[in-house]
């Protein structure tokens, strides 16, 4: 199987794209309001969108039904930053530290396309994104959305291999065609 890679949508960037990049609508007022038990405009719920939000000081997780949903973890179950990051495969894992980082570093959002494994062993793609929380002038947390996004990536998996295949009937059809 071939694998489909997420770099067209590995990217940073300025804070003045955040409405672009995010359905800001009421993102930031219900990021603040996330605390359990969250309140997420039903736009999002509708879309398959959660919301999240990562304190810096502590690294404290709160997330939306959608989110727990997607990383397939129980809404009761207490979240940990390290047991969500040990979900994601390596290079997604690897990709989104560096682009945490360096948001944090220069105060800009990002978006990633991510996989992760959940607990039952079922592999997903996630898109998500991210913008910086600046109090002052220090980033003091994350918050943003994620999506699953793993009908995309099977319908494209889907038609390369259906490509491919076609690609490999005409290559025979072209060595069975008599010579004179």
């Amino acid at each position: 199987m071939v694998s489909i890679s997420p770099l067209p949508l590995t990217h940073s960037w300025p804070l003045y794209e955040a409405a672009l990049r995010l359905p800001l609508g009421n993102l930031i007022a219900a990021v603040d309001d996330i605390e359990p038990p969250p309140t997420v405009p039903d736009p999002f719920i509708e879309m398959g969108i959660g919301i999240w939000q990562c304190d810096l000081k502590d690294n404290a997780l709160h997330w939306t039904a959608p989110v727990y949903e997607l990383f397939g973890l129980p809404e009761d179950e207490p979240l940990d930053r390290a047991l969500a990051v040990s979900l994601y495969l390596e290079d997604s894992r690897r990709a989104m530290e560096e682009l945490r980082a360096y948001a944090i570093r220069h105060r800009r959002g990002f978006t990633l396309d991510a996989q992760l494994r959940r607990p039952d062993g079922d592999v997903r793609w996630m898109r998500l994104s991210a913008l910086p929380v600046i109090e002052g002038r220090k980033v003091v947390r994350l918050c943003g959305t994620k999506q699953d996004v793993t009908g995309e990536y099977d319908g494209e998996q889907r038609l390369l291999t259906a490509l491919q295949a076609t690609a490999r009937r005409i290559a025979q059809a072209e060595r069975d065609i008599p010579r004179s």
